[in-house]
């Protein structure tokens, strides 16, 4: 990938002022897409568009998205700016002490996400959304060459940032039925995954089967059936890598194994000579911060103590040569 980089950035200005060209006279072709798969933390197949295509994909999202992005609704959380799964948690929170009056109610959610989502966006449904805003047929016309080149009629890569743009397009219609024509107050959702708050677990159930005949009637999607589910919030509600409780949160267990086998690569790699310490330090301190979200202060005490042991040395240079404290252990 880096090497298609160096190469169109070798000659910007034409390399742009051919695209534009293509573009006008509509001939522009993507190229195939580059596929591989990720493991982490399930199998997924990821797929990538040449970096000239990625140029156009930018380019569209910046104009095209602000038309957009003011008529979704204030708590969809991925990929918006301002927004994130940490602010989702928070509101999460924040609705939690709403609905129970302050963890004095019982309160149940009815936790679900969509099965296969990006694999199931419909093109005709998608593009039947799209120009009910964008007038102009010549965008249109992008779009299918983007959405084709991936399949012919349903399915968006992983990978690419019209895709997520597309599938919070595409979701925007779910959020605007929950909120305006179930009238549900405590609802939240990141991609494909969402939550709904309420007192009552029969009006859950009743919005679970009217969300999933939703799903199906106008963006030919379902409810994933095994992941879709109404519990009561004292038991503790598994969202975007968290099980959240009333008054406190945990990291998942799965999550943490994952983060435990990186960090064996991660020091293996060092010891090979693969990665420097500075890589090795910064991952370290990423996990730090995501660690604290949760409550985590025995066991980041442990691994962080176990770690500074191992390298201390490299810590100390490092404070010296870039001026940054230890790894925080608040």
């Amino acid at each position: 990938m880096l090497h298609t980089i160096i190469e169109f950035e070798s000659d910007l200005k034409n390399n742009l002022s051919l695209l534009r060209t293509e573009l006008l006279l509509r001939y522009y072709q993507p190229r195939p897409l580059e596929t591989f798969i990720l493991r982490e933390p399930k199998t997924r197949k990821i797929s990538k568009s040449h970096f000239r295509d990625r140029v156009i994909h930018h380019a569209f999202c910046n104009i095209i998205e602000p038309m957009f992005e003011k008529s979704f609704i204030y708590d969809y959380y991925a990929n918006r700016i301002g927004k994130g799964a940490f602010k989702a948690i928070e509101r999460f929170e924040h609705f939690s002490r709403k609905v129970t009056k302050n963890n004095t109610l019982p309160t149940y959610a009815l936790k679900a996400d969509v099965r296969h989502y990006f694999e199931n966006v419909n093109h005709n449904i998608l593009l039947h959304i799209l120009k009910l805003k964008i007038k102009d047929e010549r965008i249109i016309w992008l779009v299918k060459k983007i959405l084709k080149n991936h399949s012919l009629d349903k399915g968006m890569p992983l990978g690419n940032l019209t895709s997520q743009f597309f599938a919070n397009v595409y979701l925007n219609e779910l959020d605007q039925f929950v909120k305006h024509q179930l009238k549900a107050q405590y609802y939240l959702r990141y991609v494909d995954d969402f939550v709904i708050l309420h007192s009552s677990p029969i009006i859950l159930e009743e919005w679970k089967s009217k969300i999933d005949f939703f799903l199906y009637e106008h963006l030919a999607l379902e409810l994933h059936p095994d992941k879709s589910k109404i519990v009561p919030i004292s038991r503790g509600i598994d969202f975007l890598g968290f099980k959240i409780f009333s008054h406190y949160q945990l990291i998942k267990r799965r999550n943490l194994r994952k983060f435990q086998r990186k960090l064996r690569e991660n020091i293996s790699l060092f010891e090979n000579k693969q990665i420097d310490y500075d890589k090795l330090y910064d991952f370290m301190e990423g996990w730090v911060a995501y660690a604290k979200h949760a409550n985590t202060y025995t066991t980041r005490m442990n691994i962080l103590s176990r770690f500074e042991r191992k390298f201390s040395q490299e810590i100390s240079c490092k404070e010296i040569n870039r001026g940054l404290p230890k790894l925080k252990k608040s």
